[in-house]
């Protein structure tokens, strides 16, 4: 949760530069109130447990008591949380929860639409590495939320060799020998997987061998089943490369372990929602 922290930290020092002038100007720093989360809109409800973290990061006095988790269908008129404090607090965290919340809200109802088209299916949806700068974490947390599973996380933690690396390397045997040998001398323990352009290239794969998945880059329909067949029991197969909502199944159908989908963090629509103040009689206050 390191990423977490100091990605709320940048947020903070985003917003709130030298001070909030506004509340300071009209509100007494004596003042406390609570408010509520909102929302405003039909979806999955992502990012309570990160807004738990900003208020504490801004003011640890301010209480927060969670009345809907992460993961769980919403629809408008919900109340998320409660939070009780110190107003000036809570009107410093206000934009920095909803920006958050909204956007990682959207990722995992998004996640969860893909999600659920594959019911029954043994495919698993996966995300990419296609996040906003800085969000990475959030993005691939929001994801897990609406039920997908997270490719790699960066560079770091897993070799994808992918059609420039294949193409700078000379061809798909001498990228294949490439990695094997920097593993060697690196002493590194890597997942291995490479992304396909035809069946040939898969023929050129399993002859050489040395990887744990192999990605179908843009393969139609056809190319795929004919894919899975010559790769089951083999390795395993990820399609990838403009799978839509109204084409994912079928994919699927032809028997691939996951599917990746770009969209699910760069075409998302951050779900409606708002903190507002409560009426003094409200209950759940966070107290």
């Amino acid at each position: 949760m390191t990423d977490d922290l100091q990605l709320i930290k940048l947020a903070i020092a985003e917003d709130l530069g030298d001070g909030d002038h506004t509340s300071a100007a009209c509100i007494p720093a004596s003042a406390r109130g609570k408010m509520k989360l909102l929302v405003k809109q039909e979806g999955v409800l992502a990012g309570v447990e990160v807004a738990g973290r900003v208020f504490h990061a801004i003011d640890p006095a301010i209480a927060m008591t969670a009345v809907i988790p992460d993961g769980r269908a919403v629809k408008a008129g919900d109340v998320a949380f409660y939070v009780k404090g110190a107003v000036r607090s809570l009107l410093q965290a206000e934009r920095i929860v909803l920006n958050i919340m909204q956007r990682m809200s959207g990722v995992a109802t998004q996640t969860a639409e893909y999600v659920k088209k594959l019911d029954g299916l043994k495919t698993r949806v996966l995300d990419t590495r296609k996040t906003t700068p800085g969000m990475r974490m959030l993005d691939k947390l929001a994801v897990k939320t609406g039920g997908g599973e997270n490719h790699r996380i960066g560079l770091f933690d897993r070799i994808l060799i992918k059609d420039n690396h294949i193409d700078f390397s000379g061809g798909i045997e001498n990228a294949l020998h490439n990695v094997q040998d920097y593993l060697r001398r690196t002493r590194r323990e890597m997942p291995v997987e490479i992304e396909v352009r035809s069946l040939r290239d898969i023929h050129t794969v399993l002859r050489v061998g040395g990887v744990q998945r192999i990605m179908l880059d843009n393969f139609s329909l056809a190319d795929t089943r004919k894919a899975v067949e010559l790769i089951a029991g083999k390795y395993e197969t990820e399609s990838s490369g403009g799978i839509t909502l109204q084409t994912i199944r079928d994919y699927a159908e032809c028997g691939v372990d996951f599917v990746s989908v770009g969209a699910l963090t760069h075409q998302i629509k951050s779900l409606d929602m708002s903190l507002k103040a409560c009426e003094k009689d409200e209950e759940g206050t966070g107290e």
